[in-house]
Parts: C-alpha cells; sequence; structure tokens
C-alpha cells in the first residue's frame, strides 16, 4: 500500500466521522461556524471540498462573497456576514470572510488606514458576541511558503481546469508577499483571543494539512463518542505559538 492509499483511506475515516458529528450536531441544535483565511493558493477550497463531500447538503452551508457592492460598502462592516450566520444544526463555512478587512483590504488599498484598523478592535468585541450566544466558532489560518505558492499559482494559471481559481489579484500574492506577511502578523496579534482563538496550519503539504484540518474540527466539535488523534503539532498550531514558524 502506497503513500496515496494511506491517505484516502485516513480521509475516508476523518470523513466518517465528520458525519457522526455532524449528525450529532444536528440532532443538538449545535451551530458551527468555520472560517477559513489564508494566502493565495494556500488550499481552502481543496480542504472545503474534502470536509463537505459526505456532510450534510442541507445542513451545511458553504459561503464565498464576492466584493462588496456600493450599498454595502455604506454598511456596518460585518452587516452582509451576519445573515449568512449558522442557524440551529447548521455547519457554515466561510471560504474568506470579513479577514478581507485585515489582510486584502489594507495590502490592496481597498480600505483606509482608519478603516482597517476599526475592523482590528471589531472584530473581537464581533466574535466574542457570537461565541458568547453559543456558537461554535473555529478559526484556521492556512500559511504557505514563498515557494510553494509560486508553484500553484503558475499551476492555476496554466491548467484550463482550474480557470475558476484564477484571480485578478493572484499576481500580486507574490509582488506584496511582505505586505501580506506583515498585515497577517498584525491581524493575527489583534484577533487571536480565548473565545475566538486562531489556529495556523502548514499547508506546503496539502494532504497532510487536510487530515489535520479535519482532526482539528473533530475535536473542537467535540461530539461525544468520536475519538480521534490529535493533529501534528508542526503542522498544525496556536496563533500565539506561531512566532519564527510563520512563513515570511
Amino acid at each position: 500500500m502506497g503513500k496515496s492509499d494511506d491517505y484516502e483511506d485516513a480521509l475516508e475515516a476523518l470523513q466518517g466521522l465528520l458525519v457522526t458529528t455532524q449528525a450529532w450536531t444536528i440532532e443538538t441544535g449545535v451551530r458551527t461556524l468555520i472560517v477559513l483565511e489564508g494566502r493565495d493558493s494556500a488550499g481552502k477550497d481543496g480542504a472545503i471540498k474534502r470536509i463537505t463531500e459526505f456532510m450534510s447538503p442541507r445542513q451545511t452551508r458553504v459561503v464565498a462573497l464576492p466584493k462588496p457592492t456600493e450599498r454595502e460598502t455604506t454598511q456596518w462592516y460585518f452587516q452582509r456576514y451576519v445573515p449568512h450566520l449558522p442557524a440551529g444544526g447548521e455547519t457554515v463555512i466561510f471560504n474568506r470572510s470579513w479577514y478581507n478587512r485585515g489582510g486584502v483590504e489594507p495590502v490592496m488599498g481597498f480600505c483606509k488606514p482608519g478603516q482597517h484598523a476599526q475592523f482590528l478592535k471589531d472584530a473581537p468585541r464581533f466574535e466574542k458576541m457570537l461565541a458568547g450566544d453559543g456558537i461554535k466558532l473555529i478559526k484556521l489560518w492556512l500559511d504557505i511558503s514563498k515557494e510553494e505558492q509560486a508553484k500553484r499559482l503558475q499551476d492555476r494559471a496554466t491548467d484550463p481546469l482550474k480557470r475558476f481559481k484564477v484571480s485578478p489579484l493572484d499576481a500580486e500574492a507574490q509582488k506584496r508577499w511582505d505586505s501580506y506577511s506583515a498585515a497577517r502578523d498584525q491581524m493575527l496579534e489583534a484577533t487571536h483571543t480565548d473565545a475566538a482563538p486562531w489556529t495556523v496550519v502548514a499547508t506546503d503539504d496539502k494532504k497532510t494539512a487536510r487530515l489535520n484540518i479535519i482532526r482539528h474540527i473533530l475535536r473542537s466539535i467535540g461530539a461525544p463518542g468520536v475519538e480521534v488523534d490529535a493533529p501534528d503539532k508542526d503542522v498544525l498550531f496556536p496563533a500565539d505559538k506561531a512566532k519564527g514558524r510563520l512563513a515570511k
């Protein structure tokens, strides 16, 4: 049996536990909110595909909002995200979230410095309210090395099957690498809280990252009778333990 077979077997077992866990969250009315953030090409789409593959289509939603409309730009910043929050028994995954204002927007000049600073103050308050109301909030930052990102962006640009992954911002990911690193560090420091902590995932090895992400989700939800090994500490770790381990 090769490494690919080992991965598929491990993934299938973890997906089975996700199904068991979701059955429990549906039965008990648990509201699960997973925020997946990270650099371009860090593996968010691939991770989401494996997480949701066998989950209930009626009780699972993936939210990937387009850029705000002119009207939405005049609203309270978090307002357009609130309607997508989970109801009882639902699992919602944000493929990028309000944290656009923590990274892409300030780096690309899509928001003013004052708006960015206000966001860093408001996000912990907003998330404390969500957690305080009983929402199970899981925040994951997918980190990737500059070299691996370059390879994936090139592959994305030349593979016709990945057409819908291509973004006008892809070209800026490498050009503005240092700016994105600085924004990431500032964001993690300001918004890693007891109520809503960040977990960092090293994603240069996609398959290993996916398995560890699912393990973390399962342990974070904690359905009765669902036992799973702890994630690899070299792959997945709390943001406050990430000093010197994040891609620079």
